[in-house]
């Protein structure tokens, strides 16, 4: 299966978002039997707050209809995006979430043919959200220090079709390679159109990201939790010729909408009495005077929590490299 196609139905082995309620989805695989801890071969049956499923009955079941639960109760199979997988992928490392995610890929201007690199690859949820925009014929390289979490990374993608694969080019986009980048760089020349960092020390790799990006120039964009890491991260980037250089954060705000009345202010009483003057004209005067004083609204209504600090996204733009030599040549003269 893959996360940049849409299919109809369920078949054995895809990966299944399971949907309970807003607050409760589960990504599951489909398939009709599971190791128990004993290495048995046994029915693989789901245990959710709303019952029990058999996962076989979901095999060639269609997305978004309807899975009876043991309860009473039923769920829904979704089919798996980018963003689902996000709210439901198992975590190896901290994640970075949809409005994060969606800033980054709007900010490095990617599109389909697009050459993305991305440093650290972590649990993969901004991978499938890059390959999904630079499909078909685009390409994403993910490098990670950590060769279990490159390894189970590749397993995932190759599970969920977004893995290259040299047989059959036009399978998937993303190549994932054990690197340590601060140190070794990308290994790669003239290549990305966008560069992500997603690094402890990411002052450490951009001098490597200049040599990545393409020479008509290029994107650049590092995430940080902390303030400090984004000032060093602005003085190295400052050093490497880097220009348009913001930082911002993206925080979500969900208002609820709801109905608010107005009420009537009276100034004084003299507006008081010509008010009642006027309701005594005309019969249309009194019904206008009445609604003026019941005036109803809609209106969002701000959070009484708002959602905290998730990380600063820092870009900037690497101009093309004929031009950066001519500064640095009429800065020295």
């Amino acid at each position: 299966m893959s996360f940049s196609g849409y299919k109809e139905c369920i078949e054995e082995g895809d990966t299944v978002i399971l949907y309970l309620n807003v607050n409760n989805m589960y990504a599951i695989k489909a398939v009709p039997h599971i190791r128990s801890r004993k290495g048995k071969l046994v029915e693989n049956v789901m245990q959710t707050t709303c019952g029990a499923l058999n996962v076989r009955s979901l095999i060639g079941r269609r997305y978004g209809h309807r899975a009876p639960l043991s309860r009473g109760g039923w769920a829904i199979p979704l089919h798996p995006t980018p963003e689902l997988w996000t709210r439901t992928l198992p975590h190896r490392t901290q994640i970075i979430y949809t409005p994060d995610i969606s800033l980054i890929v709007f900010k490095l201007d990617l599109n389909s043919g697009s050459t993305v690199i991305e440093s650290g690859t972590g649990s993969g949820s901004l991978t499938h959200a890059l390959h999904r925009c630079v499909s078909p014929n685009g390409c994403v390289y993910s490098f990670d220090f950590h060769p279990l979490r490159v390894e189970t990374a590749k397993t995932e993608f190759l599970d969920h079709g977004i893995l290259y694969d040299e047989k059959d080019e036009s399978n998937g986009t993303v190549r994932v390679e054990v690197r340590d980048v601060c140190k070794d760089g990308f290994g790669l020349e003239d290549v990305a159109d966008a560069v992500f960092l997603d690094l402890p020390c990411p002052w450490d790799a951009i001098k490597h990201s200049t040599v990545a990006i393409k020479s008509d120039g290029g994107k650049l964009c590092s995430f940080s939790p902390c303030i400090e890491q984004v000032q060093r991260t602005v003085i190295a980037m400052n050093s490497e010729g880097f220009v348009d250089i913001s930082t911002v954060e993206c925080i979500q705000t969900d208002l609820k909408v709801a109905s608010r009345i107005m009420p009537d202010i009276i100034l004084s009483e003299d507006e008081n009495v010509k008010g009642k003057r006027n309701a005594d004209e005309t019969e249309i005067q009194v019904q206008q005077t009445k609604y003026d004083h019941n005036l109803s609204f809609l209106t969002g209504i701000p959070p009484n929590t708002q959602p905290g600090h998730t990380g600063y996204l820092t870009f900037a733009t690497l101009p093309p490299k004929r031009l950066i030599s001519k500064n640095k040549k009429d800065q020295k003269t």
